[in-house]
């Protein structure tokens, strides 16, 4: 039977390097109360390479409480004045916070706007007043992506190995 490995990761503490310069015509704007069509369009447009479907198991009603809720914020990338990704931080637990999506669309990808992007989110969410800053991914996920974050300054502090679904 397939497997697929999670990888938690966190930091304890901001990045302590220069920021990244943002790229030519890259941008990056709060989605406020984001309306469940557009939630579902950038979830979808990053999800699909890397097989998404949590937030598509939800109900309309249930998913605008949880991206409307006023510690989940939505964060969207834009390049050129398009969509190119998104990332989601949620709040809800005092002192920290979960980078619970992240990603590039599949178009974005390879145009050098994902390092900036992850230390934006980065740091965005430590603006925050945290004590912890965490994450998880997988072996669907991009090929990069565990890589990536540790190079962002996460660590691995937990790793699971479960039958895929799906």
């Amino acid at each position: 039977m397939p497997t697929v490995t999670t990888f938690y990761l966190d930091m304890a503490a901001p990045p302590g390097r220069v920021p990244a310069a943002p790229p030519p015509a890259a941008r990056v704007a709060r989605a406020h109360r984001p309306t469940v069509a557009f939630y579902r369009f950038l979830y979808r447009e990053v999800g699909r390479p890397w097989r998404w479907t949590d937030r598509d198991k939800l109900g309309d009603a249930a998913l605008a409480a949880l991206v409307q809720h006023p510690d989940m914020h939505v964060h969207v990338l834009y390049h050129d004045g398009t969509p190119a990704g998104y990332c989601e931080l949620d709040y809800r637990q005092p002192g920290e916070a979960e980078i619970v999506y992240f990603g590039l669309m599949p178009h974005a990808i390879g145009r050098g706007l994902g390092r900036f992007f992850l230390d934006w989110t980065v740091r965005e969410a430590w603006r925050h007043g945290l004590c912890r800053l965490w994450l998880h991914t997988c072996t669907r996920d991009h090929p990069r992506a565990l890589a990536t974050y540790r190079q962002a300054g996460f660590a691995l502090y937990r790793e699971e190995t479960s039958p895929a679904l799906g």
